[in-house]
Parts: structure tokens; sequence; C-alpha cells
């Protein structure tokens, strides 16, 4: 399993982002995406083999979007949620061991308007050393 399929399940299964954008979580968005939802963005690694174990930190983002009158604070909401997520997943080592995930941690989450000044959009970037 890799990083990306691992955040995709553990978004899909945190009650905190349920509560928020239900069951809309796309790795890719459909083309009617009702709002709020979650998609996944770029994605970049860097090898980090070591003793004969192959091994790369991997950095995932994850975009929240919300559309409520031009107002930030839904999307914020939204980004709390995938925060919590994330924090779930730290804490549930044994989870994170069997999927070959260690020292996962968020490196920035932000949340600011786009152009249309309709739309809010978030960026949850997290950071995982993963075992291949």
């Amino acid at each position: 399993m890799n990083f990306q399929d691992v955040l995709l399940a553990l978004l899909m299964d945190s009650d905190a982002v349920h509560a928020v954008a239900e069951n809309r979580v796309f790795d890719g968005v459909p083309a009617n995406a009702a709002f709020p939802y979650i998609s996944f963005g770029p994605s970049d690694f860097r090898l980090a083999d070591a003793d004969c174990i192959s091994a790369r930190e991997e950095t995932v983002q994850i975009d929240c979007w919300a559309r409520d009158r031009g107002r930030i604070w839904p999307c914020k909401k939204l980004v709390d949620a995938v925060v919590t997520a994330v924090r779930d997943l730290v804490d549930d080592e044994e989870f994170a061991a069997e999927r070959g995930v260690f020292g996962v941690r968020v490196e920035m989450a932000r949340v600011f308007m786009e152009a249309d000044n309709l739309t809010a959009h978030g960026v949850v970037q997290v950071t995982a050393s993963i075992e291949e």
C-alpha cells in the first residue's frame, strides 16, 4: 500500500472528516463534486535508504475545498478535520507499522480564498518515512 492509499483510507474512515465532508474524499475529482470535499494534490519524495532497507521520505498534499458564500471558516473546519485524522494515524502506531509508514507529521496547514472569492482552499502537507 502506498502512502497516498494509506491517507485515503484514513480520511475515508475518519469520523472528524465524515462530520464535515461526509464521504467526499477523492483521488481525482468528479466533474460535479459537491462542496465541501477533499482531493489529493502534488506529492514528492526523496530516497532515504538505510542499512539495507529501501525507504523514502514522502510528502503528500491534501487539498480541502469549501464554498459557502465566500466564507473561509468552513474550509478551516475541514482542514482541522484532516489534521485530526492525521494525528489519529500518528497515535495508531500499529496501523502505521503494518503499512510501513513511520514518522508521520503535518508539515504545514494553510487556508486561503481562490481568485473567484467564493471558493476556500485548504492545503495540508503530510510527510512520512515509508519502507518499500
